[in-house]
């Protein structure tokens, strides 16, 4: 399933849910959950291709993350 139209900040607050912390700003948002770590562009619509990528890289599912938006 592609995600489109998400912004940034709609996926810091998804993954926040999940235990996920933002560790940096600037350009992009750097965030972990202590073992993980993802960076996510500071954009108003992300990739989608770019998102399934973040996804997975938080070692979510397409339907976990669709719960949490």
């Amino acid at each position: 399933m592609l995600f489109t139209d998400l912004s940034s900040e709609r996926i810091v607050t998804a993954l926040s849910k999940t235990g996920f912390k933002i560790i940096k700003q600037g350009k992009h948002i750097g965030m972990s959950d202590g073992s993980r770590r993802i960076i996510i562009p500071r954009h108003k619509r992300i990739n989608p291709y770019t998102l399934k990528a973040i996804i997975r890289d938080a070692g979510l599912t397409d339907e976990e993350f669709k719960k949490l938006i």
